[in-house]
């Protein structure tokens, strides 16, 4: 499947947005989180790179997207080393101390479910913060087979994305 033709697919779990509240039972949850400077401009340059997928791009992600900006419908084709993952974006976060995009798991996606990226502006101690929120439960046969290798990349990548921008 390439980028283009992912428009006519169902997404492959049914708690769509699910990462802007509690996150729904039966899956893995991922919360990472990290300072990532300080002041309304540091806020404003990491949303723009947010926004254009730099989270991705920065922790070493290849990112093939039918937007240059992340938009709801934007259909996304992630790839880490010789994996495929297409996706595509669900909501959009748009609030002033608070932006960024969730995208959910296409067919062809060896896990299921959805994947926050975005930036917060704290206002109280002037901090910046990367945050990814992500539910997700294995969707092909090798990623079940090779669970433990699939987590621990999982948790290595979620880190490398909040220190990316």
């Amino acid at each position: 499947m390439k980028l283009g033709e992912l428009a006519a697919l169902p997404l492959t779990y049914t708690e769509v947005g699910a990462t802007a509240g509690p996150l729904p039972a039966g899956y893995h949850h991922v919360h990472e989180s990290a300072v990532i400077g300080h002041g309304r401009r540091r806020f404003d340059e990491a949303a723009a790179a947010v926004m254009r997928w730099g989270m991705l791009r920065g922790a070493g992600v290849r990112v093939d997207a039918t937007t240059e900006v992340a938009a709801v419908g934007s259909e996304v084709i992630v790839r880490l080393g010789p994996v495929r993952a297409p996706c595509r974006v669900v909501y959009v976060l748009d609030a002033p101390d608070h932006r960024g995009f969730a995208y959910g798991t296409l067919p062809g996606h060896a896990e299921i479910g959805e994947e926050l990226f975005a930036v917060r502006y704290d206002a109280g101690d002037d901090a910046v913060y990367a945050e990814v929120t992500a539910f997700s439960r294995h969707g092909t046969w090798w990623s079940r087979l090779a669970g433990p290798v699939t987590a621990l990349v999982q948790r290595i990548v979620s880190k490398r994305y909040v220190k990316a921008v």
